[in-house]
């Protein structure tokens, strides 16, 4: 039995043009399945635990979306042995995908997940954040705090999960161009607006490095973030470790070419940009500024946790 959770708004009603194409391929192989739509913020989360709770025997749980779905998905998860993940992307970031290689045709998607050659077990994140460190939340690709996160935040219209009406056919194509012009736009003005701030991050309990200039901090269990910045070129997800991009300069200006460079997923000399790998880390902010794990935000915070759980999620790909 095949579990389905579908965000059908991802990628502007991507996510249920796909569904629909791998319903039909569903029944014309008489696969045994259900399906769940998770069409508000939070849903893809609910339904997970509600899957997965007090569940003794084997299932696949196939998540059809964006990345943050896939996130959403993965902190509602009671994690467990028994736990396969399926993942049929849907959106227009697709750092995930990139990162497992996955085909771009949603039907050979499917088809690996009926016939699965590899499994990966690998990484997730845990951030703590909050009065007392009470909040916790699990991420599959990056988190982090600052510039990256103000986007996040603050984008009209949502990165998250929303409930949209799907739009398909030339508008949806049109509505998809005109959201990456906006996120473009967006970014380039949260840049503008954007004040360092004093702060340090302490790696593994032992390493303390602080900064004069941080503009934003991410942690990295996938190389990249955000439709293809590769902010962490050598994050490895399934290495138990964490890669942790600080940027920090004097100059806002010398950001910009750094900014640029990211779209390359070699590693390149970013002047301004610092990266660490640890187990864990703990990152403070003097003033408080946006956080977000995989796009979703966190509110706006002074400290963050960060934890590496090693090889817990086991992932077709």
């Amino acid at each position: 039995m095949y579990c389905f959770i579908i965000n059908p708004c991802s990628g502007c009603g991507r996510g249920l043009r796909v569904w629909k194409k791998i319903e039909q391929q569903l029944m014309c192989e008489g696969a045994e399945y259900r399906a769940f739509m998770a069409e508000g913020p939070g849903q893809a989360s609910k339904i997970a635990g509600e899957l997965t709770k007090g569940r003794g025997t084997g299932q696949t749980i196939v998540v059809v979306g964006a990345d943050d779905t896939f996130g959403e998905v993965l902190d509602g998860l009671n994690l467990g042995e028994n736990v396969t993940l399926g993942y049929i992307p849907a959106g227009s970031r697709r750092d995930l995908a990139k990162s497992l290689q996955l085909p771009l045709s949603s039907r050979r998607c499917l088809r690996r997940i009926f016939f699965p050659r590899q499994y990966r077990y690998l990484d997730y994140g845990l951030v703590t954040y909050g009065e007392d460190s009470l909040r916790h939340r699990r991420f599959a690709v990056s988190a982090g705090m600052g510039l990256t996160a103000s986007v996040c935040k603050g984008m009209p219209g949502g990165l998250h999960i929303g409930k949209r009406e799907p739009e398909s056919g030339r508008f949806g194509l049109i509505r998809r161009i005109a959201e990456r012009v906006q996120y473009f736009v967006w970014g380039i003005w949260q840049l503008v607006k954007a004040e360092p701030s004093k702060g340090y991050i302490l790696l593994d309990r032992t390493r303390k490095v602080e900064f004069n200039h941080m503009y934003f901090v991410s942690a990295h269990i996938h190389p990249s973030e955000g439709g293809g910045f590769y902010f962490a070129p050598g994050a490895d997800p399934g290495d138990g470790k964490l890669a942790i991009c600080v940027a920090s300069h004097s100059s806002k200006l010398r950001l910009v070419p750094m900014l640029f460079r990211a779209r390359l997923p070699r590693f390149v000399k970013r002047k301004g940009v610092r990266i660490y790998e640890c187990r864990e880390a703990k990152i403070h902010m003097d003033r408080p500024v946006a956080v977000h794990t995989d796009g979703e935000s966190c509110l706006i915070q002074n400290d963050l946790e960060i934890q590496c759980i090693e090889r817990k999620i086991r992932v077709i790909v």
